[in-house]
């Protein structure tokens, strides 16, 4: 299918100039041989730049190690990690080790950032002892699939990164560059498959080896070609599903440059944030504490987790909620919570039981005569009824009490606000080192919805 003019023009902004291609490769190649001198593990390059789908201007470069695997996990570390030690420094780069399933080393070399990440040398994906042996197979079977869609393939991975909906990470929840290779491989490229996004729906299941060997209930499964029981697409939330599907009808209703880039949104000063909230009306109430010591990938969820279930403490205390957030910063994490209340009567309803359920309803009964109450119990449209006392009026004063410890909170987040939290309404919840996340929050709007207000179409 021809290509859009803009298309054309975002390529040529976006593919990789032959002389990246050519110094990141031969950086990669003396890598190998490097790894490979040491006699002891096979190397290759993997994820983007080994199958020349990276965008120009990524940095990023994957060496994997491949050991015996008759290893076991403890000397695979071992001898993993001290090869990549050694090669950091024969390459006079500054490192660091980073952890995921197990440790590796990142390393800074001639401003390229290097991944130098031990696995098995297993036979097939079927056979990984960890995440990552499975990895090198991805990269071979879209070597052997590509074809002609390396360019379908950046443009796929630029609309889905300005969209906002780029990267599998749990803070984005979106589009693995893996994920976005494999949906253009099998629709038959950028154009077929906005045309198929445009009209998907939840449950939606792509299998192109016809393999699956497992049943999967996230909204877009995508069964790994390499692996009939994993689904490419199991970190994508429903959201960015959608959102993906939304910036897709709207490109091919109108395709501009507009879905190719996002420019710079500066976030919001203290002033505008005030007046924006105050013409809201609503009651804004954050808690921050400090940021646990471990990944984002095991911190994030935990957030979620937590301010959910403070979410829900607060809806069941009568402060119902419109929207809540949370974010991770390198020195303090913020859940935000936005009620449509932030006081609420000191008297509330209790629901008993029905009397048809006669023992509980005595029980009930029992119960609550003994107590002082407002009113009750009373019978109406057949159960008990009772009008107690709230304990507490208003929610700051919830979300500054111990009842929070009582909710089910991430581990790690629990024990970061043992250590103390802080609870902040209404303009002081403003905190320069969150300014971005403040903006977003409170300007939030679909990737479309962005664009047309941008575009003023």
């Amino acid at each position: 299918m021809t290509r859009c003019p803009c298309e054309e023009e975002v390529l040529l902004r976006i593919r990789p100039t032959p002389e990246e291609r050519a110094y990141i490769r031969t950086m990669g190649e003396r890598l190998i041989e490097a790894v490979e001198r040491s006699g002891v593990a096979k190397a290759m390059m993997v994820g983007s730049v080994a199958r020349d789908t990276f965008v120009r201007g990524d940095r990023d470069l994957d060496i994997f190690m491949l050991f015996d695997p008759a290893l076991s996990r403890e000397e695979l570390q071992e001898q993993g990690l001290g090869l990549a030690h050694r090669i950091a420094e024969e390459f006079g780069a500054t490192w660091c080790e980073k952890y995921a399933e197990h440790p590796y080393v990142n390393a800074t070399i001639n401003s390229l950032d290097i991944d130098l990440v031990p696995c098995y040398a297993v036979a097939s994906a079927t056979e990984i002892q960890s995440a990552v042996d499975r990895t090198p197979f991805h990269t071979r079977y879209i070597l052997a699939h590509i074809d002609d869609y390396a360019d379908d393939i950046l443009l796929a991975k630029q609309f889905a990164k300005a969209g906002g909906v780029y990267g599998s990470d749990h803070m984005t929840e979106g589009f693995s560059g893996y994920l976005c290779e494999i949906l253009t491989i099998y629709y038959g490229g950028f154009h077929a498959l906005l045309r198929a996004a445009a009209c998907w729906r939840p449950g939606e299941v792509i299998d192109i080896e016809g393999h699956g060997a497992k049943e999967f209930d996230e909204p877009l499964v995508v069964i790994d070609p390499v692996d009939p029981e994993r689904n490419v697409a199991a970190a994508l939330s429903v959201s960015r599903m959608f959102e993906f599907a939304e910036l897709a009808r709207g490109y091919i209703a109108e395709p501009s440059e507009a879905f190719f880039c996002r420019p710079p949104s500066p976030p919001l000063t203290r002033e505008v944030f005030s007046r924006l909230l105050s013409a809201r009306g609503t009651h804004l109430f954050s808690i921050t504490f400090a940021t646990p010591d471990y990944t984002p990938d095991t911190v994030v969820p935990q957030l979620r987790k937590s301010a959910e279930s403070i979410c829900e403490l607060l809806e069941r205390s009568g402060f119902p909620a419109n929207r809540i957030d949370t974010s991770m910063g390198e020195e303090r994490c913020i859940l935000l919570f936005e009620l449509m209340a932030g006081e609420a009567p000191a008297m509330r309803r209790h629901i008993g039981p029905p009397l048809s359920a006669r023992e509980n309803a005595e029980k009930f009964l029992a119960k609550y005569v003994q107590e002082d109450v407002f009113a009750g119990p009373y019978v109406e449209d057949g159960r008990y009824v009772v009008e107690v006392s709230r304990p507490f009026t208003r929610a700051i004063d919830l979300l500054q009490s111990k009842v929070l410890f009582d909710v089910a909170l991430g581990k790690h987040v629990r024990c970061s606000m043992k250590q103390g939290w802080t609870v902040k309404a209404g303009l002081e919840c403003w905190d320069e080192e969150f300014a971005s996340f403040f903006s977003g929050f409170i300007g939030r709007s679909s990737p479309l919805a962005r664009i047309k207000r941008t575009t003023g179409r």
